[in-house]
């Protein structure tokens, strides 16, 4: 006879970094958690949310550096859940915006465990905010698209030119999560479908103190982010949007217009 599974496993988002920015919900969730495994982005303010009594495990996922296997997290939660913890996986971010939120779940799924998200609000919607200019606009932005930098290890990874394509066409804002090490690939190819004087924005540590930014074209993207000593985590965001961000009336091709 089966043992029943009497823990829990909640994926929580973290958000982009400033605590401020947890939902109620999420707070709910760590206060009430006995184990949470803490990915690097995660801001140490938001475990002062967390009981103290909760087992905090720190379980590293950061673009560039050596990481956790996803695989050993992967038997963490689920042993954790089967021995009757009340179980947090805490994300920065949101879980299911390249968080590996999905394969978590289908994990936890697959071992018989029931799974709760708590979404929390992504760096590419905060950077942007920051810098006070949207993802959408009726005029200039009809849709986004979240597209990732980092190919996962045997795939080719984004067709950078047909997203330019296609972005150019139909209006889109493209938000690039983990491109900076990858950024002169990505540029050649975004080159292809979309005129060198786009707009783009790249914003670092997103809503946190040390928040740094610049604002550029695509055809000097890579010269701005060496010259300002930019790095991860950053996001990268192509399109007339970034028009709206306040400080691009400062700009030396303000005047430019999107073609």
């Amino acid at each position: 006879m089966n043992t029943p599974i009497t823990g829990r496993c909640t994926l929580v988002g973290a958000g982009p970094g400033d605590p401020e920015l947890l939902t109620l919900k999420a707070v709910k969730a760590i206060a009430s958690a006995t184990v949470i495994l803490v990915d690097d982005l995660v801001n140490d303010a938001v475990l002062e949310h967390a009981s103290p009594n909760a087992r905090i495990v720190h379980v590293g996922k950061r673009g560039g550096c050596k990481s956790t296997p996803q695989a050993f997290i992967d038997k963490l939660m689920i042993t954790a859940v089967q021995e009757g913890e009340q179980v947090v996986r805490l994300k920065g971010g949101d879980p299911f915006i390249f968080g590996r939120g999905g394969e978590e779940v289908e994990h936890l799924r697959a071992a018989g465990i029931d799974v709760e998200v708590v979404n929390g609000i992504t760096s590419g919607l905060a950077g942007m905010s920051s810098l006070g200019a949207p993802l959408t606009h009726r005029e200039h932005a009809h849709g986004v698209v979240f597209v990732t930098g980092h190919a996962k290890p045997g795939d080719s990874g984004t067709d950078w030119a047909q997203l330019a394509a296609t972005a150019r066409q139909a209006k889109l804002t493209l938000v690039i999560y983990m491109g900076v090490s990858s950024l002169e690939h990505i540029r050649v190819g975004l080159l292809q479908g979309l005129p060198a004087h786009t707009p783009v924005a790249i914003v670092q540590h997103a809503s946190l103190p040390q928040q740094r930014e610049a604002l550029t074209t695509l055809g000097e993207v890579a010269n701005t982010i060496a010259r300002e000593g930019l790095q991860s985590p950053s996001i990268i965001v192509v399109g007339d949007v970034v028009q709206g961000a306040r400080a691009w009336a400062t700009q030396p091709n303000a005047s430019q217009k999107v073609a």
